[in-house]
């Protein structure tokens, strides 16, 4: 297969890049601008409750996002109730943003660990009411069964705590992920570098969503930069297909046929 026919499809919809970007963290909204257009991505997350909506007379990231270009993906950071979250996602869409959604459901203010019990809940109200669903959980298989099976778009297991820049902690729980579920499997959160972008697509990840790895950076524009080449990387040699992991040394010229 051609890499130019390689498109994520989620929902029945189209997109070129798989690394998705958030919009918080930023110095300012130019550098946030930048950010986003050298890392290529088509889908950018916003956070509703830190986005005024209310009043459009005031500024308002909205106004920095061309929405004819990017697809906005509304996330419920900082609910820690299934209750919250719904009301989130309804405001979202009453305001005309998307029912195209992000759902998380925090469990603490210290680790922002998913609370899964809440998040089964409000994935199934919001899929009964039409969103398009993409929950961030943690890397729990049977987690992420549960929510395809419910009906979401996909599934979006951390790779670390949210901001920690720890990167996969746990390969072995997104592989089975990958052979659990037929959705595409985003990896969301713990990303600090372009290596661990890498990472979680040669592991054959369809998608990689970040935020604080590219503003958090010193340069966060040279950053987006290499989180677009990383991503594009690591799912080229997936499709490539690595040689296989040995303990001893393979020669790579063959013996046989030397002149002795």
């Amino acid at each position: 297969m051609p890499l130019t026919s390689d498109k994520l499809v989620i929902a029945g919809r189209e997109f070129d890049s798989r690394l998705m970007v958030g919009t918080g963290k930023y110095a300012d909204f130019q550098q946030m601008v930048r950010a986003i257009e050298v890392s290529g991505a088509q889908i950018i997350t916003v956070a509703v409750r830190r986005v005024n909506i209310s009043d459009r007379s005031k500024e308002s990231l909205l106004d920095h996002i061309d929405l004819k270009k990017y697809t906005l993906l509304p996330n419920t950071a900082g609910c820690y109730t299934a209750e919250d979250a719904i009301r989130t996602c309804r405001l979202a869409r009453e305001a005309g943003l998307s029912d195209f959604v992000k759902l998380e459901v925090l469990g603490d203010e210290k680790t922002l660990f998913p609370n899964n019990e809440e998040l089964l809940k409000a994935a199934k109200v919001l899929i009964a009411e039409g969103f398009t669903v993409l929950p961030y959980t943690s890397d729990d298989p049977i987690i992420c069964k549960k929510l395809e099976d419910m009906g979401c778009a996909a599934v979006m297991p951390l790779g670390a705590p949210i901001g920690s820049g720890l990167g996969i902690r746990n390969p072995y729980n997104i592989q089975i992920i990958l052979e659990t579920v037929k959705v595409p499997v985003i990896v969301d959160a713990g990303v600090g570098t372009a290596s661990d972008a890498a990472i979680a697509m040669e592991l054959g990840c369809d998608g990689v969503l970040m935020n604080t790895a590219i503003a958090g950076a010193q340069d966060p524009v040279a950053m987006a930069e290499a989180m677009n080449l990383a991503v594009r990387a690591g799912r080229l040699a997936y499709r490539a297909g690595r040689i296989p992991r040995k303990l001893y040394a393979t020669a790579s010229s063959p013996l046989a046929g030397l002149i002795a």
